[in-house]
């Protein structure tokens, strides 16, 4: 039978997850066109865009290092069987050379296990190795989204707040920190999906592991964002919406596939 529609979901679907991250990589351009925060966004753009390519070579069968591995195994069966083909049986062993050559034959034997073994497992921690590497990268991208939130306390917007000649400026209204909170609290969510989306068709232990680790690493900083937003909205600020950035940032904002050409427009 056939694939059915259905089918679909029950697993992540690449492209639109990408379409996802794309639409908030826009919405945070369109309320915050300088911040670093749009610029993470693109970067997870950009990693999203070829977690399907990845996710595929995790998932397909490397048939090179298969049959590497089988024709390894197979010389080294050859040359195990023959030298004990040659043997000659029909001489007397003594007691000693008997437990001699029972020594050496089992270390022999252990041997071409482990021999075996690694070569079996090869195809394995490739793409181990491979999940882990991808994996990596988001959590590298879930620590720098969680940065960019650090200074963003509500407590700043208190007038009655006394400043220090290092304390950081936020200059934001109490409505932009929530948005701003929302979508560093949305990118973390999608850093996860992206992780989960590397191990869905690829049943490893280790990698598993790993991806269920940016799971709770995204999930906890989350915790704190939301934390933020909760005490955001039981003071009593000015809540109502400010201007938007403008018609132009936001149809700016659908014309750039990189951060890299935005900084060029804007130097220019």
């Amino acid at each position: 039978m056939g694939r059915t529609r259905n089918d679909d979901h029950h697993v992540l679907n690449a492209d639109r997850l990408i379409k996802t991250i794309d639409l908030l990589s826009k919405r945070i351009y369109e309320r915050f066109p300088e911040s670093g925060l749009f610029h993470v966004c693109r970067r997870l753009h950009e990693i999203a865009s070829h977690a399907s390519h990845r996710s595929s070579q995790i998932r397909r069968p490397l048939w090179s290092v298969r049959f590497f591995a089988l024709l390894a195994v197979t010389l080294i069966l050859v040359a195990s069987v023959v030298p004990l083909a040659m043997l000659d049986y029909e001489a007397e062993l003594k007691a000693e050379s008997f437990v001699q050559v029972l020594d050496s034959g089992i270390n022999v034997i252990l041997i071409i296990g482990a021999a075996i073994l690694f070569l079996f497992t090869l195809e394995s921690r490739i793409k181990r190795r491979r999940a882990l590497s991808a994996i990596h990268e988001l959590r590298s991208i879930a620590h720098i989204i969680d940065m960019h939130q650090l200074t963003k306390d509500p407590e700043r917007l208190r007038a009655s707040r006394k400043k220090t000649a290092s304390s950081p400026e936020l200059k934001m209204t109490p409505f932009e920190l929530g948005r701003y909170l929302d979508y560093c609290s949305e990118g973390l969510s999608l850093t996860a999906k992206l992780a989960t989306l590397y191990v869905q068709h690829f049943d490893d232990a280790v990698a598993v592991a790993s991806s269920n680790e940016i799971e709770q690493l995204t999930t906890g900083l989350s915790r704190k964002i939301w934390q933020k937003i909760v005490i955001l909205k039981d003071t009593d600020f000015d809540q109502e919406e400010p201007e938007p950035a403008t018609k132009v940032a936001s149809d700016r904002a659908a014309l750039y596939e990189s951060p890299q050409q935005l900084e060029g427009d804007q130097k220019g």
